[in-house]
C-alpha cells in the first residue's frame, strides 16, 4: 500500500464511498407498518392478544416451552431474578462491565451483586474467576453475551450446577447467537433480553424471557403479570390471583409486539447478512499490529448473532504506547459517517450507585444494606476488568455486505495503525 499522509493531519480519507443504507437500523418495511396500524385502528395498544401471538412465535424460534414479553430487557431480567428465588440478603454474580440493567435491579428485591473478572479476548465472565466468589448467600449467575461474544457456558453451568445456583443468561446483545451450536438464552434456566430499537432484533422497546422450566415461568408472569395470574397452576401462587406480586405491570405495549413479530420473521436472513459484512470486515484486517477481532473462532461452533455494540480489541504496546483514545481519533478522521469510540459500558463496580448511594432509606450504601459484610469492590478490585478500558474500541456496524465501503473502513483501520508511529511524534511534539 502507498503510504499517505493521516487524514488526522490534512490527508485524503480512507472513506470516500457514499455509504448509503448499510448502517441503517432496524429495516422498516410496508409489513412493519400494517401491523402497527392494524394494532392502532384496533385500539388494541394495551392489550395482549398480539403479545401472545409474539410469545408463540418466540418459544418456537428458541425452541423452548415458554416465552414471557416484558416492557423492558430490564424488566425480564428482574423477573427472572425474582423467579429464581433472589430476595433480601441474596447475592448474584455478574460482570461489572456491561449495561446496568443486567443486575442493577437486584436492589430492588434486597439483594445485591459481587462481581466477577471478565476474560480479556472475549469481554465476558471468566469462569475460572466465578467460583471463590460463590457464598451461601449466592443465589444465581447472570452471565451477559457482551458485545455479542457468547460467554463461555459449558463452565459456567457446570459450576451452578456443583453449587445448586440458577443461571439467568443475559442476551441482550447477542440474540440470534450460537455457542458451540446451541442458541444463546436456551443454555441457563432462563434467558432474557431486551429487544428495543437499537439492538440486531428490534421492536421498539421490550424485552422477553425464555425457559423450559414451568416454575420459573410461574413466578415470573406472577411477579409483574397480573392478567396471567389467575391461570397460574402454582398452589403457591394461586392465592394471590388478581395482582402482581411485584406490584409491577410488566406487560409489553402491543405496538412493539407488532413490530416483534415483523422483524422476528426476518431476522435470521438480516441477522446472516450482518455476520458476512462484519467477519469480512476482520479478515481483511488479520494480522495488523495492535488490533484484534473480538469474535469467537471460526471452527468454533459460535458466533456473534446480529453483532450488536460491537468492539475491538486494542493492543498499544504494538503501536509503541499509542493510546486507545488518539488511535480512534485517527480512525474516525479517516472515516465517513461511523465515529469511533474508544472504551466501553462505564464500569458498575467503580460507580457511586454501587458504592455510595442509600437509595431505600435503611442508613447505609444500599449495595450492603442487606449484607453480612462489605462486599464493594473498590478501585483495583477487579484488575483485568479496568485494565480492558483501555483496549477497546468500537468498529462500524455493517448491516449489509458491500465489499466497497467494508474494505474501506478496514483500510481506515490499517492505515492509522501503520502510521502510529506520526501520531506518537505528534504526541511528544505538543
Amino acid at each position: 500500500m502507498t503510504k499517505s499522509k493521516l487524514a488526522l493531519f490534512g490527508g485524503p480519507k480512507a472513506v470516500t464511498a457514499d455509504e448509503g443504507d448499510i448502517f441503517r437500523w432496524p429495516i422498516i418495511t410496508a409489513e412493519d407498518e400494517a401491523a402497527v396500524l392494524d394494532v392502532l385502528r384496533r385500539g388494541a395498544m394495551s392489550g395482549w392478544d398480539l403479545t401472545l401471538d409474539f410469545e408463540e412465535d418466540l418459544k418456537s424460534y428458541f425452541g423452548l416451552q415458554h416465552a414471557l414479553c416484558h416492557n423492558t430487557g430490564t424488566a425480564a431480567i428482574q423477573a427472572a431474578l425474582w423467579a429464581c428465588g433472589v430476595g433480601v440478603g441474596d447475592e448474584i454474580i455478574s460482570q461489572s462491565m456491561t449495561f446496568w440493567g443486567t443486575s442493577l435491579q437486584v436492589f430492588s428485591l434486597g439483594g445485591t451483586v459481587v462481581f466477577s473478572e471478565i476474560d480479556p479476548d472475549t469481554l465476558t465472565m471468566d469462569p475460572d474467576d466465578i467460583e471463590y466468589r460463590i457464598t451461601e448467600r449466592t443465589k444465581a449467575i447472570v452471565p451477559v453475551h457482551y458485545c455479542a461474544y457468547p460467554a463461555d457456558m459449558d463452565p459456567i453451568m457446570d459450576i451452578a450446577e456443583r453449587h445448586r445456583l440458577k443461571v439467568i443468561e443475559d442476551v441482550s446483545h447477542a440474540q440470534g447467537g450460537l455457542y458451540k451450536g446451541r442458541l444463546l438464552g436456551t443454555i441457563g434456566h432462563i434467558g432474557a433480553m431486551s429487544i428495543m430499537s437499537g439492538k440486531s432484533l428490534a421492536c421498539g422497546e421490550g424485552g422477553f424471557m425464555v425457559t423450559d422450566d414451568q416454575a420459573l415461568y410461574d413466578r415470573a408472569a406472577a411477579f409483574g403479570h397480573y392478567e396471567r395470574t389467575r391461570s397460574i397452576e402454582d398452589p403457591a401462587l394461586k392465592p394471590y390471583a388478581g395482582m402482581p406480586l411485584g406490584g409491577y405491570k410488566y406487560r409489553m405495549h402491543q405496538l412493539s409486539s407488532a413490530v416483534g413479530r415483523t422483524q422476528l420473521k426476518h431476522y435470521d436472513e438480516r441477522m446472516q447478512e450482518i455476520q458476512r459484512a462484519m467477519n469480512y470486515f476482520w479478515d481483511l484486517l488479520e494480522g495488523v499490529p495492535g488490533i484484534k477481532a473480538h469474535r469467537p473462532p471460526a471452527d468454533s461452533g459460535s458466533t456473534m448473532g446480529g453483532w450488536y455494540a460491537a468492539k475491538g480489541l486494542y493492543a498499544p504496546e504494538e503501536l509503541g504506547g499509542l493510546p486507545v483514545e488518539r488511535f480512534c481519533a485517527a480512525v474516525t478522521a479517516e472515516t465517513g459517517a461511523y465515529r469511533i469510540m474508544p472504551g466501553a459500558n462505564e464500569l458498575m463496580h467503580l460507580h457511586p450507585v454501587l458504592n455510595e448511594a442509600d437509595i431505600y432509606g435503611h442508613g447505609q450504601p444500599t449495595r450492603i444494606a442487606h449484607s453480612n459484610r462489605d462486599l464493594r469492590q473498590g478501585p483495583g478490585s477487579l484488575p483485568v476488568t479496568e485494565r480492558m478500558t483501555g483496549r477497546i474500541y468500537s468498529i462500524p456496524w455493517f448491516k449489509h455486505y458491500d465489499a466497497t465501503i467494508i474494505e474501506q473502513y478496514a483500510t481506515a483501520f490499517r492505515k492509522v495503525a501503520e502510521y502510529a508511529e506520526e501520531l506518537l511524534e505528534e504526541g511528544r511534539d505538543g
